[in-house]
């Protein structure tokens, strides 16, 4: 199973913010989108759209207990992560799982020749892979007792 089948099941949609949009607009667009990032992007007339982050709940909040600037002023831009890690939709699911748990990361953009094809998720990953070895699970105790 690869990234490639992970989208094809659950959709390619991707949830993008530009960076000069506050944490505040990030926060309430991730809630409305029951997402936990959003891909930060620049639109430019000339380039199309370009791929410049990423943001998470987890960003948010860590610079909410940091204490530091206010919520409703700080740029997404200035928390983001901007080097990106990203999948191939060939990538299979234990190249991605091994990714994700080295880089500690729980959202993951894929692209294909350099474009955004869509984005997973751990939890996608996860549930993509149990659903693997339910299936595998049954074919054995067919095989058994079949």
């Amino acid at each position: 199973m690869t990234l490639r089948d992970i989208l094809i099941a659950k959709g390619n949609a991707v949830y993008t913010i530009e960076p000069e949009a506050t944490l505040a607009e990030a926060a309430r667009k991730m809630v409305k989108q029951r997402v936990g990032s959003l891909l930060v992007t620049r639109r430019d007339v000339h380039n199309g759209e370009t791929l410049e982050g990423i943001i998470t709940e987890r960003d948010i909040l860590y610079h909410c207990a940091a204490e530091r600037h206010d919520i409703w002023q700080s740029p997404v831009g200035s928390v983001m992560t901007s080097k990106l890690i990203t999948g191939s939709p060939d990538d299979s699911l234990e190249t991605t799982m091994g990714v994700m748990t080295r880089n500690r990361i729980r959202h993951l953009p894929v692209l294909n020749e350099g474009r955004l094809v869509g984005m997973v998720s751990i939890g996608d990953v996860v549930k993509a892979e149990h659903n693997h070895l339910a299936m595998e699970n049954r074919f054995m105790k067919d095989y058994i007792y079949g």
